[in-house]
């Protein structure tokens, strides 16, 4: 047995491109954009569709069927919505209620990592400002990250009856990490609907924002 560990690099670390590294604790699950959002014609959506085609197949009922693409198509539309607002990356968390009086059940969240333009500030000016000017945001948090300054906020919003959608808080728990240009903020979220878990995704956000990084992490390892 060989004793030395192995260490896998991640595609992202050497993409010149990518402008900000993290990491997620497990249980998340990156949503590829690019693919699901892939035009008709291109060769992602034929893989995509070669993906698709099994687990369709293998559902049985032809209403469940309709159904279960309804619901694709729908989470397409949320991705694209989010793509439209400047979100790079997005994943999906999947954990289990386990705290002291959890129910044991399974909780759901998504991550989300956006870009957003500011004007030119210092960075800490920029971090104040993502969360003096936001409406309704609370638990407010001042950090001095790796990466810099940087904010935490909370919200917590229920749907308009006009929406459609069930009348169901969301918890967003945001980070505000400005870039060292200082020209613009990346932005990570935690949406949640399990408000009574707020301490333990905002636990959870703060870490991966601890972890986050405006230079490759092979850079940092070269130095």
């Amino acid at each position: 047995m060989d004793p030395t560990p192995q260490i896998v690099i991640d595609e992202s670390a050497t993409d010149p491109h990518a402008g900000i590294w993290f990491a997620t604790p497990g249980g998340f699950t990156e949503l590829p954009i690019d693919v699901l959002l892939a035009p008709p014609a291109s060769a992602e959506a034929d893989r995509l569709r070669q993906a698709l085609a099994p687990l369709v197949e293998a559902i049985p009922d032809g209403v469940t069927r309709q159904q279960f693409i309804a619901q694709l198509a729908s989470g397409q539309q949320l991705l694209r919505a989010l793509r439209e607002v400047g979100t790079v990356h997005c994943a999906l968390g999947v954990h289990r209620d386990d705290v002291a009086d959890g129910s044991g059940g399974t909780l759901h969240s998504l991550f989300t990592v956006s870009w957003r333009e500011v004007a030119w500030a210092p960075r800490s000016v920029s971090a104040a400002r993502a969360v003096a000017t936001a409406e309704q945001h609370e638990h407010v948090e001042y950090l001095d990250l790796p990466s810099g300054p940087a904010s935490m906020s909370e919200t917590v919003r229920v749907p308009s009856p006009e929406s459609g959608l069930p009348a169901t808080p969301l918890l967003q728990i945001h980070a505000h990490l400005p870039h060292p240009d200082h020209r613009r903020m990346a932005v990570l979220t935690l949406s949640t609907t399990a408000v009574e878990r707020r301490v333990q995704y905002r636990a959870i956000l703060h870490n991966i924002a601890e972890l986050t990084s405006f230079d490759s992490p092979l850079d940092e390892a070269r130095k």
